[in-house]
């Protein structure tokens, strides 16, 4: 393993489950692989969400990890609010980037902003 450690944004999980070649390859040997539970609530309240997708997530959720926002998630929920208000980002995307940075993951996102305002390493993917 090549020790790399990725986190996923909402449009990486989306494009990934889409079968986007580009993502394929950064992640087949990630070492680990996490998301926010904003980005599963997001994916899972898509309104046009087939069973086909709500499977396919499910499978997928059970090899990464799902990092929530716990009161014994400390750290996390201490560099939440600080990172806010120094930030133009929503509340979702500072969580996701925050997230990413605690858990010395790299970001892998599409989303310009964010990507221009975390402060984590991160990559950029096109879409399909």
């Amino acid at each position: 393993m090549n020790g790399s450690r990725y986190f996923l944004d909402t449009n990486a999980i989306i494009q990934l489950l889409k079968g986007n070649k580009q993502l394929l390859n950064i992640l087949k040997n990630a070492d680990y692989i996490a998301i926010s539970i904003i980005s599963r609530l997001e994916f899972l309240s898509f309104s046009g969400l087939s069973n086909n997708d709500k499977l396919l997530y499910e499978n997928f959720e059970k090899c990464i990890s799902v990092i929530d926002l716990s009161t014994k998630n400390i750290k996390l929920l201490n560099a939440i609010p600080s990172l806010k208000i120094n930030s133009t980002l929503k509340l979702p995307d500072v969580i996701i980037s925050t997230s990413a940075d605690i858990y010395n993951c790299i970001l892998v996102t599409a989303d310009k902003k964010l990507l221009s305002q975390s402060l984590c390493q991160n990559i950029s993917f096109s879409s399909i």
